[in-house]
């Protein structure tokens, strides 16, 4: 019999193909970088000058450490939580410090006014908590928010530019809660490296130069966003200084106020005047922001061969996801199969179909529709769905099961537009403590609209836009007060009741696949988590099999055609950020195709 782990070294080392370098530019990544560098250093490298643009994916370096390890999408939001860290901070410290940072560096992927999924694992209390901080609803919004006077659902873009699309934000609230968790550290000292980063400026990175120049038009639409990105009617360039005074002030109020000075006072006026005087306006108001909370919620775990694998519930759609997926899954040998088999990815595309059928029926805000969770992830309902992958072909469609606790509900499916955008980060603390956290705007960039210095989530659009079907209501529809679904997929994994592997990763609905392809390709294949997060991108929603163009995922276009899918290639821009932990310490893996790194001690 062949090795299976020579066989995946031979295909890591083999058969990453190399890409043209103008079609990495919107992605690039900053290789040298992802060393377990001090994070002043770090960060000095990132600021000088950035080295040559990788002609392909190969995975970034493995990062090992002993105590601590912080993995990030930006190489600034990685030092400030290694600087928390190093100074004795915990986990939550360094996390809070991290998503201020991010907001300033990647703001078109997450920030103040955006929401986020965390789940914590304090090991001193033995003990994982998973927080809430999606946006909500207004008030005023209506099932019928995304319908034109027609009744036909807008175009997507139509939906998302504007006010019409934000939700009351989450992650102030959030980090507020997450510090209150536990964290060492003052709270106005998390606040340090973002304000000075604000006030001295930051050096825009390739990427967001990539992605303010393709969106320009749109960006262009609201004078607060055009005069930041687009000063002087030019797309800022890779290496400007960027400086963002506002946000500096907004976080300056925080710090010494708390959430609560930005749910109440002139910063949420701001906010609220932004999304109502939007040529698309809002209906956001002073009172959705009063009342937003965090919920703390259960995790949803399940069992995969030796481990645990626990992620985030309803109103997130990824944890519920994975569990089936893996449970579908947990009948097939893939060690034996290996990565570069049509038959392996047969079985992971068919999973995914069932588990994102069962998706589109039933996963929405727990508070507003009833969630059969226990019996979407039963080892007898798994058992049952995983006998249908047994044909051998591709299954011809991919309908919703009817769990336990599914039977009285009357539900219509619904698809929502969830675009690959997002953040994530991990980190572990020298005490064991763990977060994985996954943070958001939804879109990139947004809405487009901007108050005080940050970009306003378009989050409402998670919703599905059409509200009921056949007389029958769909669970995600718009409803006031109602958290959207979402897709991310923040997850720890545990043996022997403690965890050995923290993962997430930005992608809208393609986070589902993203995460269990680096969660399969760690714990079946073994790969270490950097070469799990380059492996090429393959993964099944809806139907087609959508595979990573450019790399060695096509490959298996041909071999899984015959097998009955249909095959689609695109630019899958995943941005995993992982860290594994073991008897001998850490190691941690970033994405090679975004900018992130991972810093450890």
């Amino acid at each position: 019999m062949v090795n299976p782990k020579s066989r995946l070294t031979a295909f890591v080392l083999r058969r990453f193909v190399r890409v043209p370098i103008a079609r990495l530019a919107a992605v690039s990544v900053l290789l040298a970088l992802a060393v377990p560098a001090p994070a002043e250093e770090a960060a000095a490298r990132f600021d000088r000058a950035p080295p040559e643009i990788a002609s392909g994916f190969s995975p970034k370096p493995l990062v090992r450490a002993e105590r601590w390890m912080a993995v990030t999408a930006h190489p600034l939001a990685s030092a400030a939580a290694a600087d928390i860290l190093r100074a004795g901070g915990d986990a939550v410290d360094a996390a809070v410090a991290a998503q201020l940072v991010l907001g300033l560096v990647e703001p078109q992927s997450s920030g103040l006014g955006g929401g986020a999924f965390a789940l914590v694992w304090r090991a001193e209390e033995r003990r994982l908590t998973t927080l809430d901080g999606r946006e909500t609803a207004p008030a005023a919004a209506t099932p019928e928010l995304f319908l034109d006077d027609d009744g036909k659902p807008l175009g997507r873009l139509e939906a998302m530019i504007g006010g019409r699309s934000v939700g009351a934000p989450g992650t102030p609230r959030l980090l507020e809660a997450l510090h209150a968790k536990g964290g060492k550290r003052p709270w106005a000292e998390l606040f340090a490296p973002a304000i000075r980063l604000a006030r001295e400026g930051f050096a825009v990175t390739p990427r967001l130069a990539a992605q303010v120049a393709a969106d320009a038009s749109r960006l262009a639409l609201s004078p607060a966003t055009r005069d930041y990105f687009l000063p002087g009617g030019r797309p800022v360039a890779a290496g400007d200084l960027l400086r963002n005074p506002a946000y500096a002030d907004t976080l300056e109020a925080l710090r010494d106020g708390g959430a609560d000075a930005f749910y109440a006072g002139p910063i949420a006026d701001d906010v609220v005047a932004a999304a109502r005087s939007a040529a698309r306006p809002g209906a956001l108001a002073a009172e959705d922001l009063k009342r937003y909370r965090v919920i703390e919620r259960e995790p949803v775990c399940a069992p995969y061969r030796v481990y645990e694998v626990c992620g985030m519930g309803p109103p997130s759609s990824g944890g519920i996801a994975i569990a089936q997926i893996l449970g579908m899954l947990e009948p097939t040998d893939l060690a034996r199969l290996g990565p570069d088999s049509a038959e392996a990815w047969r079985r992971i595309g068919d999973a995914s179909r069932l588990a994102f059928a069962d998706r589109e029926l039933y996963v929405a805000d727990p508070t507003f529709a009833p969630q059969p969770v226990a019996g979407l992830v039963a080892r007898d309902y798994l058992r049952d769905r995983a006998r249908l992958l047994e044909r051998g072909r591709a299954l011809d469609a991919a309908e919703p099961g009817r769990p336990k606790g599914s039977r009285t509900l009357n539900l219509a499916p619904g698809r929502a537009h969830d675009v690959p955008a997002t953040s994530h980060l991990s980190i572990v603390d020298a005490q064991g403590n763990v977060v994985s956290m996954t943070t958001t705007i939804e879109a990139g960039f947004g809405s487009r609209l901007m108050a005080r210095g940050f970009l306003l989530n378009n989050e409402l659009t998670d919703f599905s836009f059409i509200p009921d079907r056949d007389g029958r209501p769909v669970a995600n529809r718009v409803e006031p007060g109602k958290r959207p679904r979402s897709t991310m997929a923040p997850t720890i994994v545990f043996r022997d009741g403690r965890p050995t592997l923290a993962v997430g990763s930005p992608g809208g609905s393609q986070i589902v696949g993203y995460v269990l392809k680096t969660l399969v390709a760690h714990l079946d294949w073994g790969l270490d988590v950097a070469q799990a997060a380059a492996l090429p991108n393959m993964l099944n929603r809806y139907g087609p099999f959508e595979l990573e163009k450019g790399t060695a995922a096509e490959a298996l276009a041909s071999p899984l055609r015959q097998l009955g899918f249909g095959i689609e290639t695109d630019d899958l821009t995943s941005g995993v950020h992982a860290i594994a932990i073991g008897p001998h310490g850490l190691e941690g893996g970033a994405d090679p195709r975004r900018e992130g790194v991972a810093i450890g001690e």
